[in-house]
């Protein structure tokens, strides 16, 4: 039962729903009486939200995932640098870790511009379209990166990269530059830029400042994330916070 549970929550990665009962049944496989009875006792549990006929993930997943021990020490570790990029670039930033093939968000602190952005905390997106993502991506090994290349490349825009060539390109002038690049390939219209950040010789985060493609200029921007993500590996290389 216990894994027919987590099969209907992973359900919700990435998109976090909301979905119909019919959906999540059809997305897991499970006949549908089952999935009403483990979603009403999801719902109990606040693990999963009901509103009208949808069901989206309930807010007691957010506590719990809050409290993961190294997450938690990471972000509050990290939340002075991200103020400070904020501050000297007045736009939305992101913290975000990886996850197997996904980057996970532990932070995300909006500009004085609305975004329309799939990112959220807490939220999963695939490595490859995301300037966070490919920052990990790029200083986590080359065991991960020949895996990655050799799946299927995910696309959220017309913009994702999808030809492995090119992907092991972009990474290799990330790992040259120890910056990353990403121009509207996980939302229209937005552009961002990310820096890896260490903890010794392990890649533990990244951090990225996203902006409207009208207005992208890495020259003024890059400075700005470099600064932060070096700080903040500074600490961690000291052992402050983890």
């Amino acid at each position: 039962m216990l894994e027919k549970a987590a099969a209907i929550l992973e359900c919700f990665s990435p998109s976090g729903g909301p979905f119909r009962l019919s959906e999540l049944s059809e997305r897991t496989g499970l006949p549908k009486p089952t999935v009403h009875r483990l979603a009403a006792d999801l719902v109990h549990l606040g693990w999963l939200e009901r509103s009208g006929h949808r069901y989206r993930l309930g807010g007691k997943l957010f506590e719990l995932g809050s409290l993961v021990p190294h997450r938690l020490d990471l972000r509050e570790t990290a939340l002075p640098f991200l103020q400070d990029l904020f501050e000297a670039t007045r736009e939305t930033i992101h913290l975000g870790v990886r996850e197997g093939l996904e980057v996970v968000y532990l932070e995300r602190i909006h500009g004085h511009e609305a975004l329309q952005l799939p990112s959220r905390i807490g939220g999963s997106l695939p490595l490859t379209c995301t300037g966070v993502g490919k920052a990990l991506l790029a200083f986590s090994g080359a065991e991960l990166t020949d895996e990655v290349l050799s799946r299927p490349l995910p696309s959220l825009t017309p913009h994702s990269i999808t030809d492995p060539a090119r992907l092991r390109m972009s990474l290799e002038k990330i790992q040259v530059s120890g910056l990353a690049y990403e121009e509207q390939e996980a939302a229209p219209g937005v552009s961002c830029i990310a820096a890896p950040v260490f903890a010794g010789d392990t890649t533990v985060a990244a951090l990225s400042v996203a902006v409207p493609r009208a207005r992208f200029s890495p020259a003024q921007l890059a400075p700005a994330v470099r600064t932060a993500a070096l700080g903040l590996s500074r600490v961690l290389r000291g052992g402050v916070g983890v």
